[in-house]
């Protein structure tokens, strides 16, 4: 693993190469996001699709007005309400913003990290920082510096911030004048949002920009997963796997010979859900099983997460 310092990072940042950051949501790739051989080394690390636009990190409020040509007061209230933290807000962009981050929308996706070497970071280094999850496309989000390393390899430089506390990808929000929608959930939940908006978010159209994952398989293990709705029907199905490791909610009796459970409290839940789903991977099962989290609003990113990482073999389970 090739750990870095915060000042080598800086160094490595303002040449235009890559760097792996810890935030509180998962480890990002980042990389300036003004130099466009720099954002090229993003996607081909990451081997992401071009279509695919980049979520830049900031170090506060004040500088969205470097990236977006409008900051609705609506979007204003969710950014004092939300920021620092895991919320991404999608505004109009500048027209100098980078097409290359911006996947040819009109629009930028812009957060302020809760997380003090990502803040520090941006601070002193002075840039804005385009920074997808730190893996291959549609694979395992990484929330420690192993998982980086054993993801992208040796060569990718990680500056070490200690394992993530919230655990998945944020909550992407896009803000047009008073209107709000929902085109990623996470652990701000739509009803959080709502509350402060003072509003229920609009219906996706054919306008509604593009967001960061969204491909039907994303956030997946190696190992091809299984999503079941009940534990009952995960045994049934263990029954004929030996090979199988599974993901439950809870603590109850075993179902494969290689199981983690995870806490009943979406939080905790969504802290080590990639840090269980690394280490079910690295068990080598034939498959893994995954209980389905509760259909409510506070478990839905985790819901959405675990759809995407089983959709391999969602037909074949149906």
């Amino acid at each position: 693993m090739m750990l870095i310092s915060a000042a080598k990072a800086i160094e490595l940042l303002q040449r235009g190469e890559v760097v792996a950051i810890p935030t509180e949501t998962v480890y990002g790739l980042a990389a300036d996001a003004r130099n466009e051989l720099a954002i090229a080394k993003i996607y081909a690390t990451k081997q992401r699709p071009a279509n695919n636009p980049l979520i830049v990190h900031i170090a506060s409020m004040a500088q969205v007005a470097d990236w977006a040509s409008e900051f609705p007061p609506l979007a204003q209230t969710l950014a004092q309400a939300f920021w620092p933290g895991p919320l991404t807000l999608v505004l109009p962009a500048r027209a100098e913003v980078s097409a290359t981050v911006r996947a040819g929308e009109p629009t930028v996706a812009l957060r302020v990290p809760a997380h003090p070497v990502a803040l520090a970071l941006l601070n002193e280094s002075g840039l804005g920082l385009a920074a997808p999850s730190a893996n291959k496309y549609t694979q395992l989000s990484p929330t420690t510096a192993e998982h980086v390393t054993s993801g992208l390899g040796q060569d990718v430089p990680v500056l070490e911030g200690g394992a993530c506390q919230v655990g998945i990808e944020s909550t992407i929000v896009s803000v047009h004048g008073d209107d709000w929608q929902l085109l990623r959930p996470g652990m701000i939940d739509a009803e959080m949002i709502a509350a402060v908006a003072g509003k229920l978010p609009t219906q996706p159209t054919a306008d509604t920009p593009k967001a960061p994952g969204q491909h039907l398989l994303h956030y997946s293990p190696r190992t091809p997963c299984l999503l079941f709705e009940s534990k009952s029907a995960m045994r049934h199905y263990a029954a004929s796997k030996p090979a199988a490791a599974a993901l439950l909610f809870g603590d109850e009796q075993p179902v494969t010979l290689t199981d983690v459970y995870l806490p009943n409290d979406p939080a905790h839940a969504a802290e080590r859900l990639y840090a269980a789903l690394h280490t079910l991977d690295a068990a080598q099962a034939e498959v893994i099983l995954i209980e389905s989290p509760p259909a409510t609003p506070a478990w839905d990113a985790l819901r959405d997460r675990l759809q995407r990482a089983a959709y391999q073999l969602h037909d074949q389970n149906d």
